[in-house]
């Protein structure tokens, strides 16, 4: 791993080396090019900087226990090197994770769908309530948040809705999300105050190029119609709905939320791509059979990766034995703490 580092470290002063020559200097596209570059390493060769020279500090330092030190400044020394020692094993712990391969799509933006699963109309109403939660959390972020479709129920939920969020790392935040969320509150229809348990499932997709899926315009059935609604002046006149069926799979991506057929039929082909490019990448890791199962399961109470408990005002993430209190603010978007907590986790593992 320290050859490795210092062949990055020998490439970060060429660059800067590179970049100070007139003929770079002058050149505004190669100019650029090594300056993304040397912005990729940049982080990484000031942690190897810094383990470096803490190393050899603690070298030094250790060297001056043999010089016949008196009680006082030996204790001093001892001090110092555990110091060191601490500090050296935390740049090489942050290193390892620097090193570490990004995930490809950690930088794209998302298709998410949140759906009902057990549970009746609370279900729906859960659905809905992690609609908001999510979209809040994406405000805060600065992301650009698109309803794609939705199946409203006339209570206020959601038998399903699919969203597209935008936004830098929008992915690398949200994969942690996927999986099948438990409630157990009071539903506001229940008059006996007896706590219900509900479930809804999250598929959190990272939305593919064009470039990255190609779909032969042959293999897709598109059906235009008349828009959904609760009625009245906003009903849609015009035709603009947009379903289309990917025949030899059989994935059937709708979007009617736009009033323009144009944008419907871009915004569901966006949603297309993303569902080919989940089954593609389960391909390759070898868990075709699951397909986007791997992410909602069915919907059972049984397969939750997190209960949000409102009589406790307790949320349980199941995957690290993490509970936190204060749904309310949870439930406003404040999800830092818990992704944070998540993504430490995977870091974790991955670093074995």
């Amino acid at each position: 791993m320290l050859d490795r580092l210092e062949i990055i470290d020998k490439r970060y002063q060429e660059l800067n080396e590179q970049m100070a020559t007139p003929e770079v200097a002058s050149d505004q596209k190669q100019l650029q090019v090594l300056a993304q570059e040397r912005a990729s390493i940049e982080s990484l060769v000031a942690k190897y900087r810094e383990y470096k020279a803490t190393s050899k500090s603690l070298e030094e330092t250790r060297a001056m226990l043999s010089d016949g030190l008196d009680e006082e400044m030996t204790a001093l020394v001892k001090q110092e090197i555990e110091k060191l020692e601490s500090q050296q094993d935390r740049l090489l712990q942050e290193i390892k994770l620097a090193l570490l391969p990004k995930n490809p799509n950690d930088d794209k933006d998302i298709i998410m769908e949140i759906r009902a699963g057990a549970g009746g109309n609370e279900a729906s109403l859960f659905a809905a309530d992690l609609f908001r939660m999510y979209s809040r959390y994406a405000q805060s972020k600065g992301w650009e948040i698109d309803i794609i479709d939705s199946n409203e129920i006339g209570i206020g939920g959601f038998k399903e809705i699919i969203i597209e969020i935008k936004g830098k790392g929008a992915f690398s935040r949200l994969k942690y999300e996927r999986g099948v969320h438990r409630v157990q509150r009071v539903p506001t229809t229940e008059s006996s105050g007896r706590i219900h348990t509900s479930t809804a499932t999250v598929a959190v997709l990272p939305e593919a190029d064009e470039v990255e899926i190609s779909i032969n315009p042959d293999d897709l059935k598109t059906d235009i119609y008349h828009s959904g609604g609760a009625g009245g002046q906003n009903v849609n006149k015009v035709a603009t709905a947009v379903r289309i069926t990917h025949l030899p799979t059989g994935i059937v991506a709708i979007c009617q939320d736009e009033r323009s057929q144009l944008r419907n039929r871009t915004k569901a082909m966006s949603v297309l791509r993303a569902r080919l490019l989940d089954i593609e990448q389960r391909k390759q890791e070898e868990e075709l059979t699951r397909e986007r199962r791997s992410q909602v399961g069915t919907g059972d109470r049984s397969e939750k990766i997190r209960t949000y408990n409102f009589p406790q005002d307790r949320i349980s993430d199941h995957r690290i034995g993490l509970t936190l209190h204060n749904l309310p603010r949870i439930l406003e978007g404040e999800l830092d703490e818990l992704i944070d907590a998540l993504a430490t986790n995977d870091r974790t593992k991955r670093l074995g």
